[in-house]
């Protein structure tokens, strides 16, 4: 409750649209849910969501008093780290909770991929549109790519109008596959 107070303050506001939990830490998920339930009903926060969750957290968080109004899990996800689909993306989406993919150009370092820019060049885009574009093409996912230049802001905004192909996102899941079994979730 303190924290949310503190955040509204420096925010200059009296309500947060999403106020997320980053890391489950020591208090019982409970007595976050409760918490979260009365900034709601006070009108402090709109929704609220969580991050860095893995399955078996999850899981947790969803039979807990007010789990079920979880509204996203933000969470590492991106062309080359995606441990979340063997297990926790599947389970996310048949309870309806979006997916927010966290550094989604792997902190710029897939711009540098050598086939992820042979990819966009053919295909007429930039390396962060492809990367941001294939999260895209995913049911209940979310990208928040950070930019500091407003011609960067374009570039990521200029993703959501391209829609790959069946046979571009099979050349993507070739190129960076996805998991063949379950794996720790990943974090930066």
């Amino acid at each position: 409750m303190a924290a949310c107070e503190r955040s509204l303050q420096r925010l200059g506001t009296d309500r947060i649209d999403l106020y997320l939990l980053h890391w489950r830490g020591q208090v019982p998920l409970a007595e976050t849910l409760e918490a979260f339930d009365a900034l709601q009903r006070a009108g402090k926060i709109r929704h609220f969501g969580v991050s860095n969750l893995d399955l078996a957290d999850m899981q947790a968080l969803w039979r807990a008093p007010h789990g079920p109004s979880v509204a996203v899990n933000q969470v590492l996800y991106n062309l080359q780290r995606r441990g979340i689909e063997w297990d926790l993306l599947p389970w996310l989406r048949r309870q309806g909770v979006p997916v927010m993919a966290y550094s989604p150009i792997e902190q710029g370092q897939l711009l540098r991929d050598p086939k992820l820019r042979n990819f966009a060049k053919r295909h007429g885009m930039t390396c962060t549109q492809a990367a941001l574009a294939w999260l895209l093409s995913g049911e209940g996912v979310i990208a928040i790519p950070k930019a500091s230049h407003v011609e960067r802001v374009r570039e990521n905004a200029a993703a959501r109008d391209i829609h790959l192909t069946a046979s571009q996102l099979d050349e993507l899941n070739n190129l960076f596959a996805p998991p063949s079994g379950p794996s720790p979730l990943e974090m930066i």
